[in-house]
């Protein structure tokens, strides 16, 4: 299916219940204004991409979605849990851990455990949240390892693996986990450019298997040929937004168009 096909199933779908809805958010660091009144939605397997600089929010966007930030204002909801800002009490504790369940994230940096095997780094997280039995975990873990085309790994610990491995290990914890969604805030920002290569083909997979995907990246060549839908954030809001032939090769905003002679030419 080619990505003008799933962006129009995505659009299709949106008109239903959205898998993450975003309304009105904000999000203040001391006097600065970080996010400004951002409003998403999106729909089931739908891949978004977000660009821009660094420094105009999409990371804080993305860490406010499962409140890894907590939003100064707005509401998110992901999967039909929603939680307002500034919500408080157990209900809370409780719905952040449904939310959390619900979202999958991958980091710039791997954050796997050193002492930890790569197949106890992936099943450990479904036994300790989600108090799936050991054994039923470890056979999710060596799945996911497989999918990321890491089994023959299961037994190394991470100082063994190159950075891309690491990478990819990283993309199997959160995948045992079985999220609605999955967030990928600059996946291959710390990976030598060799590296990158292999994480982004799991992330292509995982587009292929209908997976729904939030991804800040500068990797263009991904967001073109993978997304159903580029955003281009400045400043703490969305400026533009569509299919990624319409943002790459017809940008209206002028914005947009500045920021893509830069990083294209």
């Amino acid at each position: 299916m080619s990505a003008e096909e799933r962006f129009a199933g995505g659009e299709r779908a949106v008109n239903g219940e959205p898998v993450v809805r975003v309304r009105n958010l904000h999000k203040w660091f001391g006097r600065l204004h970080v996010l400004r009144g951002v409003d998403l939605d999106v729909a089931e397997r739908e891949v978004v991409v977000i660009i821009g600089r660094s420094g105009s929010g999409k990371s804080t966007f993305l860490r406010c979605i499962n409140f890894l930030e907590e939003p100064s204002a707005g509401e998110v909801a992901v999967a039909g849990i929603s939680i307002p800002a500034g919500h408080r009490g157990r209900e809370l504790n409780r719905d952040l851990l449904k939310l959390r369940m619900r979202t999958g994230m991958v980091f710039q940096e791997f954050n796997l455990f050193p002492h930890m095997t790569v197949l106890e780094n992936v099943s450990e997280g479904p036994v300790t949240v989600k108090r799936i039995p050991r054994a039923e975990a470890v056979r999710m873990g060596e799945h996911f390892l497989a999918k990321v085309g890491l089994l023959d790994k299961r037994d190394e610990y991470p100082i063994r693996l190159s950075s891309g491995q690491k990478q990819r290990v990283a993309i199997a914890r959160a995948l045992c986990m079985e999220p609605r969604v999955m967030l990928f805030d600059e996946p291959t920002s710390a990976l030598d450019p060799e590296l990158t290569g292999e994480v982004l083909d799991v992330m292509r997979q995982l587009a292929r298997d209908g997976m729904t995907m939030l991804v800040v990246t500068h990797e263009m060549g991904f967001a073109r040929d993978v997304a159903d839908r580029v955003i281009f954030m400045e400043d703490g809001i969305f400026v533009e937004q569509g299919p990624p032939d319409v943002i790459f090769r017809r940008p209206q905003d002028p914005r947009t168009q500045r920021f893509l002679q830069r990083v294209l030419d």
